[in-house]
């Protein structure tokens, strides 16, 4: 018989401090997100203002996603929550080619295989199957997804839906979307995207690609809307017609019938939604101020700021003899110097117990991931990197921090120049 203890005694309150993250993600949330959050009314989730802040949420998103597609809107839940939504569609013995270059889109083909299994494949290894229908093209780490594996293997395998990551967090990399598009076009695949990594961070459209029919992203990252919100996804016509076809296993993230109660009926934006499941108000609000607030920067200026302030701490940790290997803006992705090789987990946990939130690569090689999420200042730049600074002369570097600040001074008096 176990054992079972027994609390006498009411736990004091969890005090969580405030912590500088400059990691992949989840970034350091503007406070006025926040203060939506915490100065909402109690108010049921159809509530006539609730269901309002709805409805201007589906607007505000269908212009940073770059779209005219009606069904548009938030999944309620991580970044995981909008990616199940939009592979809900993928059913037990569909064909399907997934691009994967890191630990993310690792996670994503897992999913994808997953569904596309029959009940014999799933039954034969449930949490890792391996379905005939699927084929996982395997780019390696560090590497970014390219347009001649695009084409090879969407011309060899014909698939009906094809999958790639647009930012792969896991490793730092851009893939080629414009090349998977074309491609998906060409062979007549569905292409299904993961961008979690890149919406409200880099300036594009997605009706620029029509190739993809199905896009999905996160609450944490490029929106930066924590607490947990919302997870924007956007579906063309063609791949609800697919789901209206075949329908999907899920309830809770059936592409249809979560547009409902965002007030997306039988492709038409009505007065009011219909119940799904229940919202919360507090997380509404939270979601409609970090659009006002991408929108308010606007998707290009937006853009520009990330690879400006992106490559000044590229510049800062070259210049400690780190090798950058990543090109997405948001993220530098490193390779310490060759005396340090072998203790990047030791560093990361070193900087973690000082408030200083960066990540290590969770899948090998083990590198170093410093992320600028939410902050685009010089101040905040200059914080992260004399922080990085401290922790890799603790572990026992040699740092030239005179160059190091005249590397970030030229960097920002230039842009001040130039203004």
């Amino acid at each position: 018989m176990n054992a079972i203890t027994t609390v006498t005694s009411v736990f004091p309150p969890l005090e969580i401090p405030e912590t500088l993250a400059a990691g992949p993600g989840p970034g350091n949330t503007d406070a006025r997100v926040l203060q939506r959050f915490a100065q909402s009314g109690l108010a049921d989730h159809m509530q006539a203002d609730v269901l309002r802040g709805m409805v201007e949420c589906k607007l505000m998103l269908r212009e940073v996603w770059g779209t005219k597609n009606i069904y548009t809107y938030g999944v309620a839940g991580t970044g995981f929550s909008g990616l199940d939504c939009m592979l809900s569609a993928i059913l037990p013995g569909d064909t399907v080619v997934a691009f994967t270059n890191g630990t993310f889109s690792g996670i994503d083909g897992l999913a994808i295989r997953m569904k596309a299994s029959t009940r014999e494949e799933l039954k034969a290894d449930p949490l890792n199957p391996k379905p005939a229908s699927v084929k996982i093209v395997e780019v390696p780490h560090g590497q970014s997804v390219g347009a001649e594996v695009i084409e090879q293997a969407l011309a060899e395998h014909k698939p009906k839906w094809a999958f790639m990551a647009h930012w792969e967090t896991g490793s730092g990399r851009i893939n080629d979307i414009r090349a998977f598009s074309d491609a998906c076009e060409k062979h007549g695949a569905l292409g299904l995207v993961d961008a979690v990594s890149s919406l409200g961070i880099e300036d594009f459209s997605i009706d620029d690609y029509p190739g993809v029919v199905g896009w999905a992203s996160c609450p944490q990252k490029g929106v930066l809307c924590l607490p947990l919100t919302y997870a924007p996804v956007s579906f063309s016509d063609r791949y609800i017609a697919e789901v209206r076809e075949n329908g999907c296993h899920t309830y809770a993230h059936n592409p249809i019938l979560e547009a409902r109660h965002w007030a997306i009926i039988d492709g038409k934006d009505v007065e009011k939604g219909a119940y799904h499941r229940t919202h919360s108000g507090y997380a509404v609000a939270a979601f409609h101020e970090a659009l006002r607030i991408i929108l308010q920067i606007g998707k290009v200026q937006r853009a520009k700021d990330y690879a400006f302030h992106e490559a000044a701490l590229r510049a800062a940790v070259e210049a400690m003899g780190c090798k950058v290997t990543s090109n997405m803006t948001s993220l530098v992705v490193l390779n310490l110097p060759g005396d340090l090789a072998g203790r990047e987990m030791e560093l990361v946990q070193n900087c973690r117990a000082r408030g200083f939130g960066i990540w290590p690569t969770l899948s090998e090689p083990v590198q170093v991931r410093i992320g600028i999420l939410n902050q685009l200042s010089e101040a905040a730049i200059t914080e992260i990197v004399n922080r990085f600074a401290d922790a890799m002369v603790e572990l026992g570097a040699s740092i030239d921090r005179d160059r190091i600040s005249d590397i970030l001074a030229q960097h920002y008096d230039r842009a001040a120049l130039a203004n």
